[in-house]
């Protein structure tokens, strides 16, 4: 190893046991402790977590009106939305007068506790949901990986790393392979275990990708279901050569990884995905689109009538891929995620398709690792893990990047962080929503509230921020999840088991009139042929 690749080395290494020691500091006061690597103090519960609540005054935002109006919460549960409630002395009263009170966020794609490219992601089901809450999302859907092939095992698995969680959660499961018992066990997690979702990898040769005849089987299994498929779309034999042909080059560092695997893979990836699904009919959602190629192809499926979802993420929508030409390696690495985040101009046509429709809701595919992980690729970038985060910063970015700017509605607003993520999983109106009956997974928006966003102060485990010293309007001031106030005043106070596994189920709104289109294609065959065999 030559000097300078030593010293790099030295410095990562240096910097990450600077940053943990200060996150250990900083940020042991905000967290109840759970065995967490956070420090030793105990919980702090505030008497502000009270089973009753009033949050008066607001404005009330669901993703189909907005009013001012008052919300009487109890145990857990929204009672009422109306304005001038009247409430005893017992209930804790927040005055929202001149903000915005909306429905808590939902990540729709998490990668938390996930071993990957030889390590784990940094976050666990408690730092990572605690970062959530911090950053307005009180529930998420996280990607269950097979356990050597196994569903059920892997369920398992994520269900006891689950077991700090500090919000609500639910699973999709991921296909790595075909045969009868994955063919059985998808059954099993439909109809026992409320997954109603599942995802085919078109990437990561030799690891998790699969081919277009298990994709088929398993878009034709996901029909059947009423499950919904999902792709990462990449053209993984081609990334593959990229990978080859970057290092023919000699080019080893971060901008190598965004070479590889260039626009026009993930458009092929996604085009192939959404033919396959129209061939099955079956619905399709496409997972972290990030680019113009994949977002064409969503459109003009859409516009055609196909029943496709398009998911981009916050760092696709107001990042770059500048950051992967740094000459600081530490810098360049902390961007690198699959698909890798797009030359300027990507990110304005994402968020133009976000405004006008043909994308339908935000993730965030929040996959950190830190500086020491990052490193592992100093020599090579297939070896760099693959993932950036967003967890925290989600709600913060589209509202600073959507709504500030005139972009989308606050309405709009509600419906691609929240509202749109339930009704596609079949929780709405329990999530997504502020009425009656629904869970009390609220969050106060403060319109001219600012926000600053630092590796410092964020609430992840990562020791570094894609989103370093971003600036913007906008900031949550409340979060409340299941009923109990857990950020407030800058201050974090979660508590490790209280989030709950959301089971969902199948036959989502996207799975109406399937069978009529079905029946309708059978009809129009005119087949088969009855032909008279000709004598002998």
């Amino acid at each position: 190893m030559d000097s300078l690749l030593a010293y790099q080395l030295l410095r990562i290494l240096s910097l990450t046991l600077l940053l943990s020691s200060f996150s250990r500091i900083s940020k042991s006061s905000e967290f109840c402790d759970a065995g967490t690597g956070f420090g030793d103090s105990g919980c702090v519960v505030s008497s502000k977590s009270a089973s009753k609540l009033l949050i008066k005054g607001g404005t009330v935002v669901n993703a189909h009106h907005q009013e001012i109006a008052d919300v009487y919460v109890e145990d857990g549960i929204i009672v009422a939305v109306k304005p001038n409630i009247k409430v005893g002395d017992d209930v804790t009263v927040l005055d929202a007068t001149g903000k915005f009170v909306m429905p808590g966020g939902i990540d729709p794609h998490t990668h938390l506790a996930m071993e990957f490219m030889g390590t784990e992601t940094i976050d666990d089901f408690f730092s990572g949901q605690a970062a959530a809450l911090a950053g307005g999302t009180t529930m998420h859907i996280d990607f269950v990986i097979p356990v050597k092939g196994s569903l059920s095992k892997g369920f398992e698995a994520y269900k006891d790393k689950a077991k700090k969680s500090c919000i609500d959660y639910g699973f999709h499961m991921a296909i790595t392979k075909w045969d009868e018992n994955v063919s059985r066990e998808m059954e099993i997690m439909v109809k026992e275990k409320g997954i109603n979702s599942f995802k085919f990898f078109l990437a990561y040769k030799g690891a998790l990708m699969i081919n277009d005849e298990l994709l088929l089987e398993g878009l034709k299994k996901c029909k059947s279901l009423g499950a919904l498929a999902m792709v990462h779309a990449e053209n993984g034999d081609a990334v593959f050569e990229g990978q080859k042909r970057m290092i023919e080059l000699g080019i080893t560092g971060p901008e190598g990884h965004a070479l590889s695997r260039p626009p026009v893979l993930e458009g092929e990836a996604t085009a192939r995905a959404i033919r396959l699904a129209s061939f099955v009919n079956t619905p399709l959602y496409v997972v972290h689109v990030m680019s113009i190629d994949a977002m064409e192809e969503i459109a003009k499926a859409r516009k055609s009538g196909q029943r496709v979802i398009g998911e981009p993420v916050v760092s696709g929508l107001v990042l770059d891929d500048s950051g992967l030409w740094d000459p600081d390696f530490i810098n360049a690495a902390k961007y690198v995620m699959s698909p890798p985040i797009r030359a300027l101009g990507h990110d304005k046509a994402l968020q133009a398709a976000l405004s006008t429709g043909n994308l339908q809701l935000v993730g965030t595919d929040h996959c950190a690792f830190n500086s020491t992980q990052k490193a592992f690729g100093i020599d090579d970038f297939r070896k760099i893990p693959n993932g950036v985060n967003g967890i925290e910063e989600r709600m913060h970015l589209v509202w600073d990047t959507m709504v500030e700017s005139g972009q989308i509605s606050v309405t709009d607003y509600v419906r691609i962080t929240s509202t749109e993520c339930a009704r596609i999983f079949n929780m709405y109106p329990r999530k997504g929503a502020i009425l009656a009956g629904s869970d009390a997974d609220i969050i106060i928006l403060n319109p001219n509230s600012s926000f600053q966003i630092t590796a410092r102060s964020h609430h992840s485990r990562s020791d570094t921020n894609v989103f370093e010293g971003r600036k913007g309007k906008g900031k949550v001031e409340v979060t409340i999840a299941g009923g109990k106030i857990v950020w407030e005043n800058d201050e974090l106070k979660a508590v490790p088991g209280s989030g709950k596994y959301i089971e969902m189920q199948p036959f989502s709104y996207l799975f109406n009139g399937i069978d009529k289109v079905d029946a309708k294609y059978l009809s129009s065959l005119q087949a088969p042929v009855q032909r008279s065999k000709a004598a002998s």
